[in-house]
């Protein structure tokens, strides 16, 4: 009864709407979609370039929902934060990209502190995770990354291990890491472990005389394990094990329960930006509920505190340990090169 009401209220609006607009029946709809235009705020053109780390799928997702939003063509280029910093680089004298996001944080305050990035008052600011801002709003973590263990279950059925314990000989030449030379998770997971434990400069010694060894970045990584070429793959990127998982991989996950590091993906607007008000609306769109309903469903940690999912586990369940990104930020990159030479 109640739906037949319905149909009848929105039939005589129908006729009502006809009747008064007549021969202005398409110049209304115009003007309604104008209407709304104006009401969002959206008075956008053009384009904004992003530059952006995987997953690919993640980008392509937000790239179509924003356009789709505004009418902005958005054009990306996709690579490892090593390869986002290098073209950065290359192209200092003629900037391109207006939005920059990285896998990780502290190469974000590397590029605060050399002056590069635009501060900005979000608009979601709010609705954001502690710790995903800083405090000049230059750098907005619109998704995060922890690192945890990953093992191939057919070689390994089971593994709980702290992250000491994966230097026991049981696990001679069983071990891998990515590269933190290109994946910026796991540069910044070093930084926390060296500067955050009382052991880890030694820990990561004992990993090398174990047989640690770097295959590449974070998808090599994981296909060296996938594919039982190592059983165990240290500070493993998480949302890449979820969805293998899911695809039926071999794989299984978990956070060493001396913790690990939250990583923020930090977007940052540059102050060289050609198209500074798109790049703008490209930064509040990553934090709409619209947009963050992607980042979960990429297996990614949602900035926002209104997102729930059950694909992964969620921040308050994952352990860490203590961060402080100042002194990360200062022995991230030697740290990073000082493994690759004891890996050797």
């Amino acid at each position: 009864m109640k739906r037949k009401l319905i149909s009848i209220t929105l039939v005589i609006l129908a006729v009502f709407a006809l009747t008064s607009c007549g021969s202005n029946k398409s110049n209304g709809s115009e003007n309604k979609n104008a209407n709304k235009v104006e009401e969002d705020g959206e008075k956008l053109s053009g384009k904004v370039t992003v530059y952006v780390p995987s997953p690919a799928g993640l980008a392509d997702n937000l790239a179509e929902s924003f356009t789709e939003k505004t009418g902005v063509e958005v054009e990306q280029f996709q690579g490892t934060t090593g390869e986002i910093l290098a073209r950065l680089e290359a192209e200092e004298s003629n900037p391109v990209a207006d939005v920059v996001i990285l896998a990780s944080w502290s190469d974000g305050l590397t590029l605060k502190s050399d002056g590069k990035l635009e501060s900005y008052e979000l608009k979601e600011k709010d609705n954001v995770n502690e710790g995903f801002i800083d405090s000049d709003n230059t750098l907005f973590g619109s998704s995060a990354s922890a690192v945890g263990v990953i093992y191939n279950k057919n070689l390994v059925p089971e593994l709980d291990a702290d992250w000491g314990e994966l230097a026991d000989p049981k696990y001679k030449d069983m071990i891998a890491i990515p590269d933190p030379e290109k994946s910026g998770a796991a540069k910044d997971f070093l930084a926390g472990f060296v500067t955050g434990t009382d052991d880890g400069d030694k820990i990561l010694e004992d990993w090398a005389n174990n047989g640690l060894v770097i295959p590449g970045a974070n998808k090599a990584a994981l296909e060296a394990v996938t594919t039982g070429e190592k059983a165990i793959l240290i500070a493993g990127v998480d949302y890449n094990a979820y969805s293998s998982i899911d695809k039926g991989e071999p794989l299984e996950i978990y956070y060493p329960k001396s913790g690990t590091v939250i990583n923020p993906r930090p977007a940052m607007i540059l102050k060289t930006a050609p198209n500074m008000e798109n790049a703008k609306a490209f930064v509040d769109f990553l934090f709409s509920d619209e947009a963050q309903e992607l980042v979960a469903d990429a297996y990614l940690l949602p900035a926002s505190k209104n997102i729930e999912y059950d694909t992964r586990s969620n921040l308050k369940d994952i352990p860490v340990v203590p961060t402080d990104w100042d002194k990360m930020m200062s022995v991230a990159s030697d740290t990073a090169s000082r493994l690759k030479e004891l890996c050797k």
